[in-house]
């Protein structure tokens, strides 16, 4: 999520990400005012770009707000020039209660984003109508930099239109992707779709070098979102499957409660942890963070690890799955959980560890099932 986009703030909560290909936006939409009229207008063509992150921004609203009625609870959204990836925490979701309900809810949460574009396109298109009779909103070409209020209609509809594409993660394509999960594995479904996707987007890129290019645009978009997808469902797949002992660091520093502050910064010094678990003799008995130990010492001068530990954290077994052991990190917002075997610390797994295995393991895996399909 974090490699091809940044970060733009928030929105009611949730983080919104910028994609690299909106920032490619600009320079096309310059580049292909250029080309048309042989001149360019800097304000007009960022005015048009804002138009269209408007509009991809409402579009995902819509899903936002369809989708919490299941209990789907939006954690971050990245858009992109057609629209967004959203992520959503399933751990309090509603289930659905068959395949039927299931398929219900994708097509339902799919099909509100383009119906927003929709909506906003008439309100627009009357507002401008009203406002300004003679605005030609109906001339080709639809998104122009020159005319903004017929680009403001224009844009929400090739937002809606687009989006009905059978290329995931486009509506269209989720809608696909659900209808081959009443069958079949999410994971092989989201696949299946991913692959169409990848064909249609090549299909729009080698169509767009012979006719218009903004297809070309389309195509590396679709492509571009679809990789991102197929990311998101490998780095699920390892999440469900890989057991914490695989990962977790058994050969790490711990520290005593007697330990002094100054003492165990010195540890600290010697160590790459940046959390260790304070045990006694072979109780785990809390946990402290070098943060922690630095604060403590610069407020309260030297004291005892005990009097500033946390003594409130999370175990695991080391059978339990990284998605596990992630629902907990992230929900208590801990940096570090003990893993233990009969009341016995055996391991421990930290954020920092737990990103850096899944992003190995999730690499491994898609090396794996590219060298079987070549």
């Amino acid at each position: 999520m974090r490699s091809w986009s940044i970060h733009v703030g928030r929105l009611f909560g949730v983080e919104v990400r910028l994609h690299l290909t909106f920032l490619i936006l600009p320079l096309f939409v310059f580049w292909t005012e250029y080309n048309s009229h042989g001149s360019a207008n800097g304000p007009r063509d960022l005015a048009l770009v804002g138009i269209v992150l408007a509009c991809v921004a409402a579009h995902e609203i819509g899903h936002m707000l369809v989708a919490r009625r299941y209990g789907l609870i939006p954690k971050a959204v990245i858009l992109l020039p057609l629209g967004g990836v959203t992520v959503f925490d399933e751990t309090h979701a509603e289930k659905p209660a068959s395949g039927a309900a299931a398929w219900k809810r994708e097509v339902r949460i799919a099909l509100t984003g383009p119906l927003v574009n929709l909506v906003l396109a008439a309100i627009a298109a009357g507002v401008v109508f009203a406002v300004v009779p003679g605005a030609k909103l109906w001339e080709w070409p639809l998104l122009l930099a020159g005319n903004l209020p017929r680009s403001l209609v224009g844009a929400n509809l090739y937002i809606a239109g687009l989006n009905l594409l059978p290329a995931y993660p486009l509506d269209g394509g989720r809608i696909l992707r659900a209808f081959f999960a009443r069958t079949i594995d999410p994971s092989a479904a989201t696949r299946r779709a991913v692959s169409i996707s990848h064909a249609l987007a090549m299909m729009l890129m080698l169509a767009g070098l012979f006719s218009d290019t903004w297809l070309t645009m389309v195509g590396v978009i679709i492509f571009s979102a679809a990789q991102l997808e197929e990311r998101a469902v490998i780095f699920q797949s390892v999440l469900d499957n890989v057991r914490l002992e695989e990962v977790m660091l058994t050969d790490f520093a711990t520290l005593s409660p007697a330990d002094t502050l100054e003492d165990a910064l010195e540890k600290a010094v010697h160590s790459l942890q940046d959390d260790f678990p304070v045990v006694r003799g072979s109780d785990m008995v809390g946990v402290i963070s070098r943060q922690r130990i630095l604060e403590a010492l610069r407020v309260e001068g030297n004291g005892y690890v005990q009097a500033v530990m946390n003594k409130l954290f999370e175990v695991s077994a080391r059978q339990e799955s990284l998605a596990s052991a992630f629902r907990k990190l992230t929900a208590r917002n801990l940096s570090i959980i003990p893993v233990v075997e009969d009341q016995r610390l055996v391991g421990i797994i930290t954020l920092q560890n737990l990103m850096h295995s899944m992003a190995l393991l999730a690499e491994s895996r898609k090396l794996r099932r590219d060298n079987a399909a070549s």
